[in-house]
Order: structure tokens, then sequence, then C-alpha cells
């Protein structure tokens, strides 16, 4: 067999003495007894494997009674460093599998003209890759639930992380009700969205006689070990489901508590639900908390961002891309910006009361003026939200999520424009500003801006 290894080693390196791919492998099959696609079928090799194969005998000269042996377990070429050609322009590895099989199929035939045996033979190739596919396409499926399952760690560990990290939103609720006990003393409160339950257990410190805890999400299971290690099961219920599809114990409540901000404010936010909830449990004269909030909007001037990611396009190692602004520009960025890039004074664009607010006046167009301070070139418009608990409230609390208070994971939604805007110190940057939800997604938003007279629509998904 030592003149197969050479042989073999010789044929596949030196194939170009031969006139086909077909004729490589009849040859190798006829005079050395190793037949290519049977190894193939033998260890059902994919593209990959099929390659590694290859490169594997180049590179080795395997003997045949090791090919010929190889079991179904562990194969000798399964090794990333077989998918480095071992001969440039390798002629065996621009043909795929199936191509191989059918390539050959002809010449590896008894009997030319024996068409039965031919079309056999194809079917059985047929049957082969079809299989093949299945225990692909099974792989994949288990690829998918694995990713799904990554998707929902990663989706928990963001909720846990935003729980550890955000100090601003955790101690802003925490201060509010633990300043105005009187507000809280007996009441019924129902904490929608409750996440771990903290703002239920500060609720049920707070006075409140009972506190109903709603989540959708896996993580009220954590909540209701948490509530139990803190001794509050007496006070607080928690209830696992969507509030637009479950039953509450109680036909009212006092108060209702939430965290229900997004980006942008709006954006995945919960606060659809949150009405719904108010306008079917709320008493008449209950208290939705947060109470109201605002979205603001600021000129921001950048030139060094603004180069990095638009005018990066105009010359692209010397190519001209500008296509790609296109794509760029719409995708509104969420991100810490600088206190120092901010060139106007704020404008409130919305203002919402949440215990009067309909669902319909979330969708919005509002006209605004900025007030330039700087006299340079605008780049962007930033926007971000405060929250207030006002209403009844003998201490009032308040929270921003603007560029210069201490940060928050909601960060702050930053416009891109294409193209600078010359502004000088004194004077007013007119603008106008449409929200509304993408119809083919409600949790995302749409919001359309006209600066002075140039107009760019951005989305939040």
């Amino acid at each position: 067999m030592r003149s197969f290894r050479i042989a073999i080693y010789m044929c596949l390196t030196l194939n170009r003495t031969l006139t086909s791919v077909s004729e490589t492998v009849q040859h190798c099959k006829a005079d050395h007894g190793v037949d290519i696609p049977d190894l193939v079928q033998k260890h059902r090799l994919d593209d990959y494997g099929y390659i590694k194969m290859i490169n594997y005998i180049r590179t080795t000269k395997v003997s045949t009674e090791s090919l010929l042996l190889t079991s179904n377990g562990p194969l000798p070429w399964d090794s990333d460093e077989y998918m480095k050609p071992a001969l440039p322009d390798d002629p065996l590895l621009q043909i795929d599998v199936e191509e191989l099989s059918e390539a050959t199929a002809v010449t590896l035939s008894p009997a030319a003209g024996d068409q039965v045996s031919l079309l056999l033979q194809r079917a059985r190739q047929a049957e082969d890759r079809a299989q093949r596919a299945e225990e692909a396409l099974a792989r994949a499926m288990d690829d998918l639930h694995k990713l799904k399952s990554c998707f929902f760690f990663f989706s928990k560990y963001k909720q846990i992380s935003i729980i550890q990290l955000d100090k601003v939103r955790t101690e802003s609720y925490r201060d509010f009700m633990y300043r105005n006990m009187e507000v809280f003393k007996g009441k019924v409160v129902l904490d929608v969205g409750c996440g771990t339950g903290i703002l239920s257990m500060f609720a049920a410190k707070a006075g409140a006689r009972k506190v109903i805890a709603v989540d959708q999400s896996e993580i009220i299971y954590q909540a209701m070990d948490i509530v139990r290690s803190n001794k509050l099961e007496d006070t607080i219920t928690l209830i696992k489901g969507r509030i637009e599809e479950i039953d509450l114990p109680v036909e009212k409540v006092d108060i209702i508590i939430s965290e229900w901000m997004g980006y942008f404010l709006l954006f995945e936010s919960m606060l659809d639900s949150v009405l719904y909830a108010r306008d079917r449990y709320l008493a008449e004269d209950g208290l939705v908390y947060p109470d109201r909030c605002s979205i603001s909007l600021a000129a921001v001037g950048d030139t060094q961002k603004h180069s990095d990611r638009i005018a990066f396009w105009d010359d692209v190692y010397g190519f001209k891309m500008s296509c790609m602004k296109k794509a760029v520009i719409p995708e509104a960025v969420v991100e810490m910006l600088k206190p120092e890039t901010v060139i106007s004074e704020a404008a409130v664009v919305k203002t919402i009361d949440c215990g009067s607010v309909t669902v319909s006046e979330l969708e919005f167009t509002v006209d605004f003026s900025l007030k330039i301070t700087a006299s340079t070139f605008c780049t962007a418009i930033v926007g971000y939200f405060d929250i207030f608990f006002d209403k009844s409230c003998g201490n009032k609390v308040m929270f921003s999520t603007a560029p210069d208070c201490t940060k928050t994971h909601w960060k702050q939604a930053v416009f891109l424009l294409e193209s600078p805007i010359p502004v000088k110190t004194g004077e007013e940057l007119p603008g106008q500003i449409t929200v509304h939800k993408n119809r083919k997604d409600p949790r995302a938003l749409l919001i359309t801006l006209d600066i002075a007279g140039r107009k760019q629509t951005y989305s939040l998904q």
C-alpha cells in the first residue's frame, strides 16, 4: 500500500495531468481502490467535511488502509487546519458535494448504456442528499433553540443589569414613596411590569395595605422568591401575565405605579399597558405615578462625530460610498452624549399627564424652536426625557435623562443630520417633530424631524 500512499498524493496533487474532476475520481477508484464519492457518502460529509478530507489527503499522504478503515467516530480531518487549501486553485475544491456525485455518476456506472442503473444510482444520491438536508435542518433548529435560549438569557441579564446599575431611576422611585408615605398609607397599589418587585416592596414599606404586582416575563418567579425573602408575601400579591389579559383580585386600586419608560420615553415603552390599567382598574380619585413626564430636544454640534459617522462615506479609502448615508442616517443612535456638544437651549416638545393622556395622544406633531448658544455647525438633534412625581406629593421628586445629568440606562436619542447646518449664537433654529408608532412593529417609533427646511425620518427599533 506504500505505492498508493504516493500515488493518491500525486493523483490529487498533480491532477492537472487529468482532464476533469470525474476522471481524477475515476482514476483514484480504478487504480488505487479509493472511491471518493463513497467516502463522502459513508461519512455523510457536507461541503466543509469534503474540503477538509481532500486537504487532509493532500497534506498527510495518508495510507489506503487508514483512509478506508476510518470509523464513523471522530474523523482525522475534522480540524479547521484542513480548511486551508493544500493546493492553489484546487479543482477538487471547486465542486460541491452534490456536484461531485452527479459529475461522476455516468463515469462510475458499470455500463454507460444501462439507464436503469444510472437512474437508480441518481435516486440513491438524491435520497442521501435529502437525508443530509434533514440532518442539517435538525442541526439548524437545535442552533436556533440555543440562540433563543441565549436571547432569553441576555434579555434577562439586561433587565437585571438595569436594576443593578440604574441608581437614578430606582432611588427616585424610592425617595418619592418614602418621602410621601401619607399618599400610600392604607392604599391598594398596582405595580404594572413589576420586574423583580422592587417598586412593590417600596410601596409596601411606605404603608400600602395591599400591593398587586403584575409582570408577563419569567422574572416574576424571582420576584416571588424576593418578596418571600423579605417577608412581604402577606402584603404583595404577584401575578404572571399581561395586564390586558388577566383579572385582578380587586375591582379597583387607589394607586398605579410603573417604570414603563423606554428610549426617547416612548420607544418600547409600557405606557399603553399602564393606560389600559388606569382606565379599567383605577378608582375615580386614584393616582398614577409617575404622574407627569416630558420630552425635550436640543441642538448638537459635534463635527468630529458627524465626520466619523456620516462624512466618512464620502471617501472610504479612496472610494465614494455616499449611498451608504441613506442607510446610516435614518437609524437614531442611543448613546451618552457629551454635555459640551449641546449648542442650544432645550425645548420641551411634549408633556404627558399620565392621569389623563389617551393612547392616541402619544402620537403627535409639534413645532419648536431651538435658541443657539454657540456659533458653529448643528450636526444632530438630541432627545431626552424628564420624569416627575408631583401630584398630591408634599415632597416632589423628579429625575432627568438630559446629557448634563447623572447617566441612566436610557442615555439619549441622537438624530444625525445628513449635512451640518451653520448656526450663530442667539439665533433661533426652527423645526418640527412628528412622532408615531411603526405600524409594522408597534413597539418601534418613527420620528420625523424637519430642521430649517431639511426633512428626515428616523427609526428607533
